[in-house]
């Protein structure tokens, strides 16, 4: 064989191996999809036209190829031990009281504390820094072989990156599927007639267990590292945080929201913190695991029974729950949609008493099998609209009643038409649907769309009960002689609120669009029509093709626009609001191109000269683009007062700290 050849292909690999390190590990891609598909690609050719080039550690060979036909058991170098749990901060104080007197040592006791991920813990062993094997937990002692699963997942590295490792590692970690994954492998077994999975975990166990390694491939499952098994060197740090820290330099994902602490004050301030993000992590947690520190202190602390003294699992309330399904309403939403909304008997889940659940439409009440009077299971997740999961068929009384949506609208009485192969039912009422009208003022005043200050739910649903409005054109023609006699509307509040509509007419053309309400239509494809259509004449009468030439506008969008802006009704309205003196600001501006074009930027807290919004619209006529959250790959952070979690994540993560001054020095303002 060709020396050169080969240097070239493992020179390849390596290249190839530390973009994929870059990228699911990192998140903070160097190259373009591109190059990487070119360069694998590549390695692809010669490993077909050179077969003994191909070697465990290659990129290509991360999906096995003929199923298995079971899972044979793998022993651990080390016991894999569960954690004893703790509910709440009680639970903690013992465990803290506990440990300091059991050491004694003069310095502070460091722990480290760590997200608990909803997903199956896993052993990976390396042997000179290529992936052997893999397995589950199991009984502690033995575990199932998972080889061929777990080399599918990208974020656990076929071969470790770097140097420094030892001859033999063993590496503890939680395999768990994202979110977003999770979402998607759903709507797909709904779209296929499948059973749809409960939540993350049983999916990410589901998928880990399959036989055929390229279906655990289609999942998107992610691991993250929490612990050292075994090593055959003792070269490791002397500590847990540092460990971990050494085990990502060599390719494995550790946890960003990893933290030190060392007194009561810290572990409770963190529980809060992660408790009050839990929802907008992108995965799955149950609750938090605290651990000391320092290995020479676990080893004097030791075990009891399979549990170690050193490490505590705090458990966030219960995200499940069983209640009873009383009844089942339906509401009308903006665009006419029909919801049918849970009645629940109230129960304690997530932290907070749940007694109403989205149900989202009639083929989700078919998916899930359920009648009114059944014992349903309800889960929350930290601010996410309670949801029922399943319902227990076991327990279906005599006298239960089948869910049958209305033939008419519950607030107009107009016909209800079922479209979109049977999954969504809409009222035809549209403009005397009460419902409708009211929904489309709330999404027109909102602070997205045209900030109208005062002018709240409940103002709004006055409005439209009094019948003083029948459209959104109609808000402009509000007085103080009708507005006063409103319930709770004093003449001052009343005067604010003519002033906020008189201040509403001069807006960006992207916010109005956005306020119109068109279904699918969200901040982000308002500004791109903002940005290419200089009025509404042209908007209206745009082609299927042009809308879909537009970034992030595809068919269905686009129809949806065409449809819209083809009523009667809607270009009567249009009208309407140019004879009221409608005045749009900022049509088809050009970008601004600035020496921080293309950065990434985050805002948070309050700024000193102006809202974080008109920050946020500032950054991006400069080519700034200006994301939700902090990451590895944020260039700035714009800090005001009272900044929160995404200051400290910033501060963790090495993201410079800026000030709005200094924001907007750079924009040379």
């Amino acid at each position: 064989m060709d020396p050169n050849l080969v240097h070239e292909i493992n020179q390849l690999k390596l290249t190839v191996t530390n973009y994929e390190y870059q990228y699911y590990v990192l998140d903070n891609p160097t190259v373009p999809d591109a190059e990487f598909d070119r360069l694998f690609a590549k390695i692809k050719a010669l490993e077909l036209e050179f077969p003994e080039l191909v070697s465990s550690d290659s990129p290509t060979q991360r999906v096995g190829g003929k199923p298995l036909s079971k899972f044979e058991q793998i022993d651990h170098k080390l016991p894999m031990l569960s954690l004893d749990n703790v509910f709440d901060e009680t639970g903690i104080l013992h465990f803290l009281q506990r440990i300091s007197t059991k050491i004694s040592h003069e310095n502070i006791i460091e722990f480290v504390a760590e997200p608990k991920l909803d997903g199956i813990a896993v052993s990976l062993f390396y042997r000179d820094g290529v992936l052997e094997y893999g397995a589950t937990r199991g009984d502690g002692s033995s575990g199932e072989n998972i080889t061929q699963n777990v080399r599918t997942i990208k974020s656990i590295p076929l071969r470790l990156i770097g140097d420094g490792f030892p001859v033999e590692l063993e590496v503890r970690g939680e395999i768990y599927m994202p979110n977003d994954s999770f979402q998607h492998l759903n709507e797909n077994a709904v779209k296929h007639g499948e059973k749809v999975f409960v939540n993350p975990r049983n999916a990410a166990a589901g998928s880990l267990r399959q036989l055929d390694s390229n279906i655990t491939a289609s999942r998107k499952l992610s691991m993250c590292a929490y612990s050292l098994g075994f090593s055959s060197e003792n070269t490791l740090p002397d500590n847990h945080y540092d460990t971990l820290k050494i085990l990502e330099t060599w390719g494995f994902a550790i946890n960003d929201e990893m933290r030190k602490l060392s007194d009561q004050q810290e572990f409770i301030r963190y529980c809060d913190a992660l408790s009050a993000k839990r929802s907008s992590l992108g995965y799955e947690i149950d609750g938090i695991v605290f651990k000391v520190n320092r290995f020479d202190l676990q080893g004097e602390l030791g075990f009891v029974s399979r549990a170690p003294r050193w490490a505590v699992a705090y458990k966030f309330p219960a995200q499940e729950e069983v209640t009873t399904l009383l009844d089942v309403e339906f509401q009308v939403g903006r665009t006419g949609a029909i919801t049918p909304v849970a009645r629940l008997e109230p129960v304690f889940v997530g932290g907070v008493t749940v007694s109403n659940a989205t149900l989202h439409n009639m083929q989700e009440i078919e998916r899930l099998n359920i009648e009114i009077g059944d014992k349903v299971i309800v889960r929350r997740a930290g601010d996410v609209i309670p949801k029922i999961v399943s319902c227990i068929i076991a327990k279906r009384p005599a006298n239960s009643i089948k869910i049958t949506i209305p033939a008419n609208c519950p607030e107009c009485n107009s016909p209800i038409k079922v479209e979109e192969a049977g999954v969504i039912a809409r009222c035809t009422g549209k403009s005397i649907c009460s419902a409708q009208l009211k929904e489309s003022i709330k999404h027109f005043a909102s602070r997205k769309a045209l900030d109208i200050e005062g002018l709240g739910d409940k103002l709004v649903e006055q409005l439209v009960d009094k019948e003083l409005v029948s459209s959104i054109v109609d808000l402009y023609k509000l007085d103080l002689n009708n507005l006063v006699l409103l319930e709770r509307m004093a003449e001052k509040s009343a005067k604010n609120i003519i002033e906020a509509l008189q201040q509403s007419k001069q807006v960006s053309f992207s916010r109005f669009i956005y306020g119109l309400g068109i279904p699918e239509v969200g901040e982000t494809t308002s500004e791109q029509l903002a940005s290419y259509f200089p009025d509404f004449e042209s908007l209206c009468s745009a082609n299927s093709d042009t809308l879909i030439s537009l970034p992030d506008i595809g068919p269905i969008v686009a129809k949806n626009i065409q449809t819209f802006f083809s009523q009667q009704g809607v270009l009567e309205m249009l009208k309407a609001f140019s004879v009221i003196g409608f005045q749009f600001e900022n049509r088809s501006t050009p970008v601004i191109v600035s020496s921080i074009a293309n950065k990434k930027i985050v805002i948070t807290g309050t700024l000193p000269n102006m809202s974080r919004d008109e920050l946020k619209q500032l950054l991006k006529a400069n080519g700034v683009k200006v994301q939700g959250s902090v990451s590895k790959n944020t260039d700035f952070l714009v800090a005001g007062a009272s900044a929160g979690s995404k200051l400290q994540k910033a501060k963790d993560l090495g993201v410079e700290v800026i000030s709005e001054e200094a924001i907007l020095t750079m924009l040379e303002l």
